[in-house]
């Protein structure tokens, strides 16, 4: 009886990951859920499959079915999409800083003429930091947000919040690092993840 509530509670909580992340790998289920082998997590997962469905890119992606959406009151649909790198990149910074509970995924910030979407932010310890995917996104495009993002700073409607990027190689890390000058920045690229 304890075995059974305890894989109960254990297959709720992954399925509210999904819910809160879209998208998770095979890996990165293991991770936030202390699940230690491959196998475990495989079995885990089949056990769950009446609530999500999956897809291979390198590895096994989750998200959850309209069953599974039901179950946990999630509005958003996942499907199989090109896009879901983006959400995993994002996962391995949401796990990389520990899974902070306040961390909201993409936040509109407006002020006056400025609208941007960040594609994470939480706050710890009274600071706030703003997550970036760089996954496919044009370069002038990530200078107009990073332009944005300055100006919502001027204005002192962003506090000196510490910025976090990911991408994909090492050159667009370092053209990230010359358009974010002057603020507080660390990017990452997916290697030093994944």
């Amino acid at each position: 009886m304890k075995q059974l509530v305890k894989t109960q509670e254990r297959q709720e909580k992954i399925l509210l990951s999904l819910s809160q992340c879209s998208y998770l790998s095979r890996s990165q289920i293991q991770t936030i859920h202390n699940i230690g082998s491959t196998r475990t997590a495989q079995r885990v997962m089949q056990q769950l499959s009446e609530y999500v469905s999956s897809f291979m890119d390198g590895e096994k992606i989750y998200y959850l079915n309209a069953e599974g959406r039901k179950l946990t009151g999630c509005k958003k649909v996942c499907k199989k999409l090109t896009t879901a790198k983006h959400y995993i990149m994002r996962n391995y910074l949401f796990i990389a800083y520990g899974c902070p509970e306040g961390w909201k995924n993409e936040m509109r910030l407006k002020y006056k003429d400025i609208n941007v979407v960040a594609d994470a932010l939480f706050e710890e310890g009274g600071k706030f930091y703003l997550i970036e995917i760089d996954h496919t996104q044009k370069m002038s495009a990530n200078k107009i947000k990073i332009e944005k993002y300055k100006k919502l700073i001027s204005y002192g409607k962003l506090k000196s919040p510490t910025f976090i990027w990911m991408t994909t190689t090492e050159y667009r890390r370092k053209q990230l690092l010359k358009m974010c000058e002057g603020l507080d920045v660390q990017i990452f690229t997916i290697t030093d993840f994944y």
